[in-house]
């Protein structure tokens, strides 16, 4: 006998499905990967360029190289006006920070995505369950109208209803099959697993209430968020930019040292010195200023929006986290009076009326509709659920990570 594969599945935990999408996730890997290119090209920023190394071989009277008159070797050096090339250094740096601010982002969005496809997950064998449940109700109800109507207290009518609102339900329990199977698919892409390979997660629901305030989280995501961060680094690097461009005045430099070897003596300067050597220095004169005011007006004007993107991405992370703060606290509240109160009630109606109509003191209009009641009760619940633990993730990305 063959066991189908779906039975060795492991059961995975939130926490192990966390950390295998930090992990191996395609996405979280190549930003990593640009972040340790953006550190390797720090070093390049404080470095001078190359020197340059020149021979000449001249008047070479018998040939090709042959009986040279004078060789000369020349060593020459590009050097920039003092400090620039720390500014650059230093905006390199932050730019590698920019970079790895990136990765956590990353980090912090597909551990978000990986956990909103776990919840999906537990939320559909929630409805699974649900849907097993109707099906049993309605088996139920089809029973009893059966029987109400071999007894002549119900019409045929009320059998042929309840057999359609059975065969819908099955209907649905079909379709919620593909649906679990596609939705654990979703989250092994994530994990850069096989799509069909199997999954098991824990059903059970976290509704647990945050214990920080409104203030802390706030100031958590105003203080720790990637995007933040980044704008603020930005903003460093844009004010440099105006002082490297203020910088444009001042000239940079180029070294020369040289040494002239003459092979023929009357060549030389001086019969009695035939070797000599040679220092030259050369900068750049700024005579286009005009074009260079152009360059820190246009620095100036970067910089005022970086600054006014910081204060952006500030504000609208507040609002945002307030926003979703609320809703959680309202979801909770929805999903636990559900879950405590009217659940039970509508289980309790229910139960009622199938009593009651067995007796045929009701109708099937109003046994059918106490049966959707208790249905979309315990629906409307899961979708309290479903809310509030996606707001609980909202609110993570936009605070930049667990607020644990």
């Amino acid at each position: 006998m063959i066991v189908p594969a779906l039975a060795f599945a492991q059961m995975m935990s939130l926490d192990q499905a966390v950390v295998q999408a930090q992990t191996v996730n395609p996405q979280v890997r190549g930003a990593r990967f640009r972040w340790e290119s953006a550190k390797h090209q720090i070093i390049q920023n404080y470095t001078p360029a190359d020197p340059q190394f020149g021979f000449s071989n001249q008047d070479s009277w018998r040939g090709f190289l042959s009986d040279s008159g004078l060789h000369n070797l020349t060593i020459t050096q590009a050097l920039q006006f003092p400090g620039k090339g720390v500014l650059q250094g230093r905006t390199a740096e932050r730019t590698a920070e920019i970079a790895g601010l990136t990765y956590r982002a990353a980090v912090r969005d597909v551990t978000a995505q990986a956990k909103t496809a776990y919840y999906q997950i537990q939320l559909d064998l929630a409805l699974n369950d649900l849907i097993n449940e109707n099906l049993t109700n309605l088996e139920r109800v089809l029973k009893v109208t059966q029987i109400a109507y071999t007894a002549n207290l119900a019409t045929q009518g009320d059998y042929i209803n309840a057999k359609f609102a059975l065969e819908a339900s099955r209907e649905l329990a079909r379709q919620q099959v593909v649906t679990i199977a596609n939705d654990k698919t979703a989250l092994n892409i994530l994990l850069d697993r096989r799509p069909d390979e199997p999954l098991e997660v824990d059903p059970t629901f976290d509704l647990a209430s945050f214990e920080a305030t409104l203030d802390q989280v706030i100031d958590r995501a105003v203080s720790s968020r990637q995007e933040i961060l980044q704008a603020a680094l930005t903003e460093q690097n844009q004010d440099t930019a105006v002082t490297l461009a203020q910088l444009e005045y001042a000239p940079d430099y180029t070294l020369g040292f040289g040494f002239d070897h003459w092979l023929i003596a009357s060549f030389a300067p001086a019969p009695n010195h035939t070797q000599d050597w040679n220092f030259q220095v050369g900068f750049n004169l700024p005579l286009f200023f005009w074009a260079k005011n152009e360059d820190i007006k246009r620095a100036h004007q970067d910089l005022d929006a970086a600054r006014e993107d910081l204060e952006s991405v500030r504000i609208q992370t507040a609002g945002q986290v307030t926003t979703i703060y609320r809703q959680i606290l309202r979801s909770r509240e929805t999903a636990l009076l559900y879950r405590n109160t009217l659940i039970p009630l509508a289980r309790q109606a229910f139960q009622v009326m199938l009593v009651t109509y067995q007796g045929g003191k009701t109708d099937f209009t109003t046994l059918i509709s106490t049966f959707r009641q208790q249905s979309d009760a315990r629906s409307t619940y899961l979708q309290a659920v479903n809310q509030l633990l996606a707001q609980k993730v909202a609110l993570e990305q936009a605070a930049g990570g667990t607020l644990q």
